[in-house]
């Protein structure tokens, strides 16, 4: 079963990136977003499943459940995604952040009770956020195309083959008890889901156009990310310096949440 969705996706991303890389150009004029209408197609559907399914569940796990459920079950997950941050820090040549990581891990899973209470960041140890796609833009790779998958959201071709590595090393998938591993992936997107609620009304009042706001909310935060909250002032799309400074590219981090994990 887990080779099998590995293989899935592994397919739905090499068509992907793919379409993005070659059949692109000819759809769109904007070199930041070549397959446009593509994007925009499934834009819409991802926002429909939102409002359908999962953003009315996540609504009522919110009401539903005591704040500090709700903080330990974010906690639990959190504390699971430590270990392979801590791996793409080791990747990325950041060995004192890697440190970190695994010191997190170590707290949290024993002092913490399994990650539900989050003693690391009490002692000083800084929670990061890593994955294999920002480790290939620290090795060079470039974006490539904006692409937005079904479920997964807003991309880029190099993201996009990273979320394969990404699914393929998550412990929660790994679990070898079939409907553990279902409950587990479904309380996380819920749990997710509910901490970036709030963030919805932002983009709503401050958005024209939706889509182009995710987009660029995406495509900031993720450069953001990869040089460490100080990227270069120069935008790789268009060759201008964009005169922002990290302070100031932070300040739509909550939109760019809702971008990046909707």
């Amino acid at each position: 079963m887990k080779a099998k969705m590995t293989r899935q996706i592994s397919k739905l991303a090499i068509a992907l990136a793919f379409a993005g890389l070659l059949g692109g150009c000819a759809t769109s004029g904007n070199p930041k977003d070549p397959i446009e209408g593509f994007n925009r197609a499934m834009f819409g559907f991802n926002e429909g499943l939102d409002k359908v399914i999962i953003r009315p569940v996540a609504t009522g796990y919110e009401a539903v459940l005591p704040s500090p459920i709700q903080t330990g079950v974010a906690n639990f997950f959190s504390n699971i995604a430590d270990l392979m941050i801590g791996v793409n820090n080791l990747l990325q040549g950041k060995p004192a952040q890697a440190a970190s990581d695994a010191g997190r891990v170590l707290v949290n899973t024993t002092i913490g009770f399994l990650g539900i209470i989050d003693v690391a960041s009490s002692m000083g140890m800084e929670k990061h956020e890593e994955d294999v796609g920002q480790t290939f833009g620290r090795w060079g790779v470039d974006d490539g195309a904006y692409i937005v998958l079904p479920f997964f959201g807003p991309r880029n071709v190099r993201d996009t083959v990273g979320l394969v590595f990404d699914v393929a090393t998550d412990p929660v998938s790994h679990v070898d008890h079939i409907p553990t591993r279902n409950v587990l992936l479904a309380t996380r997107v819920v749990s997710d889901r509910a901490e970036l609620l709030k963030a919805d009304k932002v983009i709503e009042e401050a958005a024209l156009d939706k889509y182009s706001y995710v987009r660029d909310a995406y495509l900031q935060r993720r450069r953001s990310l990869i040089h460490d909250g100080n990227p270069p002032k120069l935008d790789p799309y268009s060759g201008l310096g964009d005169g922002k400074t990290a302070a100031k590219q932070e300040g739509s981090d909550a939109s760019a949440q809702v971008a990046a994990r909707h």
